[in-house]
């Protein structure tokens, strides 16, 4: 595996590593530069991870680019043998890199496992894409065969967010490769060994050619030096919608094909026939997972007028037992929040909204990154809790009179990511789904859920449709369409 400069690390003595992924040593550094990695629960230096330069990208373009062709002309089954081994690498390894995944990005051990899991999975359904049929045989007017094939894309740029690392790259990574793409990944410094190092290190075990995967962490010019490089074809982006809209202009403007994963300010319409000790624990579990730090996390909780205050009551009560606290050191319901900047725009969204006219049901408070579960009652439309992305563990709840209400406030949203709704009537709750945008849809169930074969993706300020997952997604995302006639002899021209 060519790692580059930029994905450098130094190992601390003294952490305890398990397993044989990782040995202590030191990396060169990168052109960038390096930085600290920091565990968000202590403040404690994990290690030393190098950043990458702008000047980095056209090596490690260049070297994608001249390995994506060998990658692509091997044969379809040892690429998906690279796949299956990469799959169980994951597994394997789970106590090492689950050890990583709690300790940089703060996520409990719950989350940490299932990202393992979701890992393993991506692999072994991107396993099956070489073998797929690759294209249609079509009529002709003239005496020819007439073919479309898909090609891959070439050099795909993969840039991940912090949140879920694993989860966020993989989901990616795995389908391009075994597409006969070339990768080049560019995960956030702050959890660039979980989402970065640890994923290189998984491929190169699973004998993917030097190469064909490079890990660069760095700040905005890395990202656009790749975006802009003439060799990169495709760029897949999870993050903000706010950074979505500028890679996608600059995407555009270099005729790019960009995949835009982007934010989300999800709706969970509790319907007047719902059971409310099962819609809080719903409720629970969608806003405050994984301290609320995913795209799909309730945002807005809108709750029938007859059960309001009930759930409100039961919501708080969920968020008061909860356990708030270091995920490496004990069992707790959440960790931290990443980091001091993100601690402090939830802080500011939840007393905004209560400045506005919200009532602080529970939480609302926060000791160092470790912010409680907080619920917002009675939300007006126009508060930052309602309106925005919180990214953190808040839930903004707000009485509705009807289930035309409900739609009508869950469709008036920039975001249309996912959606849940919780009715005894099943094809009521699916009627109203019809009525709003959103790209994911969980009839009796919260609104974060993931799995490796079902099309992932959101609409309107949420990012560009689904691309993620599944076979069908995954080959139009990362690879392109050629036409291609065969005649047995040349035809004849006027001239």
């Amino acid at each position: 595996m060519r790692q580059g400069r930029g994905s450098s690390v130094t190992l601390l003595d003294g952490v305890d590593w398990q397993g044989n992924i990782f040995k202590k040593g030191e990396w060169t550094a990168g052109r960038g530069g390096d930085y600290p990695v920091i565990e968000p629960a202590t403040g404690a230096e994990l290690g030393r991870m190098g950043m990458a330069g702008a000047e980095d990208v056209a090596e490690a373009a260049t070297a994608a680019a001249e390995a994506q062709r060998e990658w692509a002309a091997m044969p379809h089954t040892a690429r998906a043998a690279v796949l299956r081994r990469a799959g169980d690498l994951w597994q394997q390894h789970t106590e090492e890199i689950r050890g990583w995944n709690i300790r940089e990005v703060g996520a409990v051990p719950g989350m940490a496992e299932f990202s393992l899991h979701v890992a393993a999975e991506e692999c072994y359904e991107a396993a099956g894409l070489p073998g797929r049929a690759i294209g249609e045989i079509l009529p002709s007017e003239q005496p020819r065969l007439s073919m479309a094939r898909r090609m891959p894309a070439g050099v795909v740029v993969v840039i991940s967010p912090f949140n879920v690392p694993i989860i966020l790259g993989i989901r990616s990574v795995a389908p391009a490769l075994a597409l006969g793409n070339a990768v080049i990944l560019k995960p956030d410094p702050r959890t660039a060994v979980t989402g970065g190092t640890l994923m290189a290190r998984v491929f190169e075990e699973a004998g993917l050619p030097p190469g064909v995967l490079q890990m660069l962490p760095g700040g905005p010019e890395v990202g656009e030096a790749l975006i802009t490089h003439p060799s990169v074809r495709v760029i897949s982006f999870t993050g903000s919608t706010a950074v979505g809209r500028r890679i996608g202009e600059l995407a555009g403007r270099h005729l790019k094909r960009a995949h835009l994963e982007l934010g989300g300010n999800s709706a969970l319409l509790i319907l007047d026939d719902a059971d409310v000790d099962q819609a809080a624990t719903l409720a629970a579990w969608g806003s405050f997972f994984h301290q609320g730090q995913i795209c799909m996390t309730t945002g807005r909780h809108l709750v029938a007028d007859g059960l309001y205050d009930a759930f409100v009551e039961r919501l708080a009560d969920k968020a008061a037992a909860l356990t708030v606290g270091d995920p490496a050191a004990g069992e707790v319901a959440l960790g931290p929040v990443i980091d001091a900047g993100q601690r402090d725009k939830i802080h500011r969204l939840v007393t905004a909204s209560v400045e506005q006219g919200a009532r602080l049901a529970g939480g609302g408070a926060y000791q160092e990154l470790f912010y409680r579960p907080t619920v917002l009652a009675d939300v007006p439309l126009t508060a930052p809790a309602f309106a925005d992305e919180v990214f953190g563990p808040v839930a903004p709840v707000t009485r509705v009179t009807s289930t035309e209400e409900a739609v009508r406030l869950a469709s008036a949203s920039d975001y249309g990511l996912a959606l849940g709704i919780v009715t005894r009537d099943v094809m009521r709750g699916l009627a109203a789904a019809e009525r709003i945008p959103t790209g994911i849809v969980h009839i009796n169930d919260q609104t974060v859920n993931d799995e490796a074969n079902a099309p992932f993706g959101g609409v309107l300020a949420s990012g560009t449709g689904s691309r993620f997952g599944g076979a069908q997604a995954n080959i139009e995302a990362f690879t392109e369409t050629r036409w291609i006639t065969m005649r047995g002899e040349p035809p004849a021209y006027p001239f």
